[in-house]
């Protein structure tokens, strides 16, 4: 996922390589632009407090939450036990 063609989706699992929160897992809630985007694990950082988030500090992994995906295309938010 790190090809430069490449870029994230909504709900796409993600590893964060950076800062305090390094090793842990999350997920993409919004693509902010080319270089930045919008993170959450539902536990430290909730849905309400995202963390903007460089894509160079992150590790994309193929899975996709379709559970995420559709609650936010439908509703535009989601739930922090999703």
């Amino acid at each position: 996922m790190n090809e430069p063609d490449s870029s994230p989706q909504i709900g796409q699992l993600v590893k964060i390589l950076q800062g305090r929160d390094a090793d842990q897992f999350a997920i993409v809630l919004k693509v902010l632009d080319e270089r930045f985007v919008f993170i959450a694990d539902g536990d430290k950082r909730k849905f309400d407090r995202p963390k903007k988030k460089n894509i160079n500090h992150l590790e994309f992994f193929d899975y996709v939450s379709p559970e995420v995906q559709n609650s936010i295309s439908e509703t535009g938010r989601v739930t922090n036990g999703k």
